[in-house]
């Protein structure tokens, strides 16, 4: 056996965008509470080589809320991924914002 040095993974280029800044872009998720539906969304994120910097999961009347973090994305790339979660089958809403958004997870809980 040996051990296996891990070092911080290098930010993957978004070939659709280029000379966009990366941003912390933030999930929050709501879907039925099926046994694979937490692997499912996170698999969009290790399809990519992409590790979240923070997920959270609650599960309650037959729903899990999902909030993931995720550093390192560019906004365009952040969207896509949200895109192919929300086009899941037992995924209810989906909704994304980026962390630098004045006040955008204040709107969207007034909003719901």
């Amino acid at each position: 056996m040996h051990a296996v040095e891990t070092t911080q993974p290098v930010t993957r280029v978004d070939a659709w965008a280029t000379h966009t800044a990366h941003c912390q872009a933030h999930y929050q998720i709501v879907a039925e509470a099926e046994p694979d539906v937490l692997c499912r969304i996170l698999n969009f994120f290790a399809l990519q080589f992409l590790t979240p910097s923070q997920v959270t999961v609650t599960r309650a009347d037959g729903l899990l809320n999902v909030d993931i973090v995720m550093d390192g994305l560019s906004w365009h790339r952040a969207q896509v991924i949200g895109e192919k979660i929300r086009n899941l089958i037992s995924v209810c809403t989906l909704h994304l914002w980026p962390a630098d958004a004045v006040g955008a997870q204040a709107l969207l809980a007034a909003a719901q």
